[in-house]
């Protein structure tokens, strides 16, 4: 699924579950899981990322719920083709991009900015 390694922070305050749907959407918003790919099985994900497979099969689920993923009785979790809205991100960040200059700080202000909120 994912050419970028996927990093779960143990010690965040975001949940566990949270971090591998996040990693999964970010997977299927830049290509790199598309439409009809199936995700590797969840036993063998929660290996990998090193969390329980419980963690690994509430994000899946979550991300069913959200459109993302369809479960087929022996098939496991398939992409489906409503991709997330990395367009709709991208238009934010213009946006953001935009304001800060009308407010007068160049792109590196505002990515310090960006980076003390994070």
């Amino acid at each position: 699924m994912s050419a970028r390694p996927i990093a779960i922070d143990h010690s965040s305050s975001v949940a566990l579950h949270e971090q591998v749907a996040s990693a999964i959407r970010r997977a299927i918003a830049d290509g790199e899981a598309g439409p009809g790919d199936r995700l590797p099985p969840a036993k063998d994900l929660a290996t990998v990322l090193g969390v329980n497979t419980n963690t690994v099969l509430r994000a899946l689920r979550t991300l069913r719920e959200e459109g993302l993923l369809e479960f087929r009785r022996g098939r496991g979790a398939t992409v489906t083709g409503a991709a997330p809205a990395r367009s709709v991100l991208l238009g934010k960040a213009r946006e953001l991009v935009e304001l800060a200059r009308s407010y007068g700080y160049d792109i590196n202000e505002l990515d310090e900015m960006l980076r003390q909120a994070g």
